[in-house]
């Protein structure tokens, strides 16, 4: 085999492999938020997850795809381990579709999906139509680079080589099958294109089914090389994702070794079809098929062990994400639902400040004081990374539906922080009170009290706007008026405090803090007001970033 003849191989399988992934990136953006919705959905029965798995990765085609994206919902809370191994088993038999199709030879019309895939990538003015074009495009190379890798120039000439020949028809050892097979898709990083090889090999004639059925075997325990590296330095929940995965294809070598040692398990192959790729297919299939439903009553036990191996680690500082993974930013159809986890986490805790801070100055009680300044702390140390961490989101490609989503979350950022501040300053002032022994009217606190409560209200609704991802025009008439309402009672108290100086009521010392403090009330509106008005310049802002 010729230095050309490698080239050539090389660059068909180059091809296939980045048609495939052009195709799953295209139908990820098509499709992404509505498999998003519907694992987030559809995971609470065992059954239902396990054909879900089966049903999101025939379509994304990468049972790994799959599987990071439910890491992703495992961080952010929206499912549990064993919600997760139902989906990741049923995953296992999805990802089989490309080695049918491969069997099914459909690469004589993979020059025509080039050019109709190319001519809407160019072409297309709307977003989907882009994206369809993607998908059709990636399926063209990835078939014209396996009928590449089969040509004369590539694949073909091993039939000519005596010492590849003599190293087939010896081949029988299932060690050596084995690890070829795991080499082969840990360095390819993909258990379809590992198999696609096979399948052009044995379409040629150049892999007997007797070795081939190893190399599956090994193939698929390969196949959780890039899960594993995805979990280096990840989340408890990535790893044990990671590992439920790696159990899957490790029983199913377990179970099929032996039989293909001891029984005539390869000749039953054989005898289904003469077509050597569709040997190879049935052999993959039924691999992955029997593993499933064998594991499947025992996604508890599996759950367990994989708890037991990967406990939870303590953490000793509050400084860090509790819903995102970094290290899971290339794939976007779970990483909105974790920001949104954080953001929450971050409205909880703005409003915990702001509330007893507020107490704090009616009662003159400073007893949550250090907890305060801890989550203000927090609250800060979110704003800061969850922005970073927006911005490298909003550089990747994801959809409109999504850039939108993220602009909305990035404003609510800004105003939450400033909410958190207001709240320290109220904090702040009240300490000053007590240790400058400075006294109010009862009408001044009473005054406090119902500007105090009224924002709150307003709070409330304008974060319960956003997350229903209402019409900002549906709720602007109510909330308006009640940030209107604020402001009139902002300047009642103003003017009501000044006839109070004139009439010697209160000192100027408690005046001036006074007047701060409800200047600090009245932006704390402000800022709850323009949440529930957030994403109204999502374009400009995700051009900007």
């Amino acid at each position: 085999m010729s230095i050309l003849n490698i080239v050539n191989l090389l660059g068909g399988l180059g091809l296939f492999l980045f048609g495939m992934n052009y195709m799953s990136d295209g139908i990820n953006q098509v499709a992404g938020k509505r498999m998003k919705d519907l694992l987030e959905k559809l995971t609470r029965n065992r059954l239902k997850g396990f054909l879900l798995g089966v049903f999101v990765t025939s379509i994304i085609q990468s049972s790994s795809a799959t599987t990071v994206m439910l890491m992703g919902f495992l961080n952010a809370g929206i499912m549990d381990l064993a919600q997760a191994t139902g989906v990741i088993l049923g995953a296992h038999i999805g990802t089989t579709i490309t080695a049918v199709l491969i069997a099914l030879d459909v690469s004589v019309i993979s020059t025509a999906c080039i050019f109709i895939g190319s001519v809407l990538v160019i072409f297309g003015r709307k977003q989907n139509k882009v994206y369809t074009g993607e998908i059709i495009l990636g399926f063209g190379l990835l078939f014209f680079g396996l009928k590449y890798m089969s040509g004369d120039q590539a694949m073909g000439v091993l039939k000519s080589s005596a010492a590849f020949k003599a190293f087939i028809t010896s081949a029988n050892n299932p060690f050596v099958g084995l690890a070829v097979g795991t080499i082969m898709c840990a360095i390819l990083q993909s258990s379809s294109a590992s198999i696609g090889v096979l399948q052009v090999l044995a379409l040629q004639g150049l892999m007997p089914m007797k070795f081939a059925i190893y190399m599956i075997i090994g193939v698929n325990v390969g196949s959780a090389m890039p899960l594993f590296l995805s979990s280096i330095g990840a989340k408890t929940n990535a790893k044990r994702a990671a590992l439920v995965y790696f159990i899957f294809d490790v029983v199913g070598m377990l179970i099929f070794t032996p039989i293909a040692f001891f029984t005539p398990y390869t000749s039953f192959i054989t005898s289904l079809s003469p077509n050597g790729s569709v040997q190879v297919a049935i052999g993959h299939i039924i691999f992955k098929v029997v593993t499933a439903i064998l594991l499947l009553p025992f996604v508890n036990v599996i759950v367990r062990f994989t708890t037991r191996i990967i406990p939870s680690r303590e953490h000793a500082s509050d400084l860090r994400f509790l819903y995102i993974d970094p290290k899971l930013v290339e794939y976007n159809a779970s990483m909105i639902a974790s920001i949104e986890k954080e953001v929450q986490r971050m409205v909880d805790l703005v409003r915990w400040n702001f509330v007893h801070s507020c107490e704090a100055f009616m009662t003159r009680d400073l007893s949550n004081e250090e907890e305060i300044l801890h989550n203000e702390e927090v609250i800060n140390w979110l704003n800061n990374n969850l922005t970073d961490y927006i911005i490298m989101v909003t550089s990747r490609p994801i959809g409109k539906i999504e850039s939108a989503r993220v602009g909305r979350l990035f404003h609510v950022l800004i105003d939450l922080e400033r909410i958190g501040d207001h709240a320290i300053n109220i904090l702040t002032r009240t300490k000053t009170s007590i240790n400058d022994e400075l006294t109010y009217s009862s009408s001044s606190l009473d005054e406090f009290k119902e500007i105090y409560e009224n924002v709150i209200v307003l709070f409330d609704q304008s974060i319960q706007s956003f997350n229903q991802e209402k019409p900002f025009e549906e709720y602007q008439t109510g909330l308006l008026n009640l940030r209107n309402f604020i402001r009139d009672l902002n300047n009642k108290a103003l003017d009501d405090h000044i006839v109070r100086l004139r009439a010697h009521e209160c000192h100027t010392a408690s005046g001036i803090v006074f007047t701060k403090i409800l200047q600090d009330l009245e932006r704390t509106g402000d800022h709850s007001y323009n949440i529930s008005k957030a994403g109204t310049n999502d374009a400009a802002l995700i051009s900007q970033m």
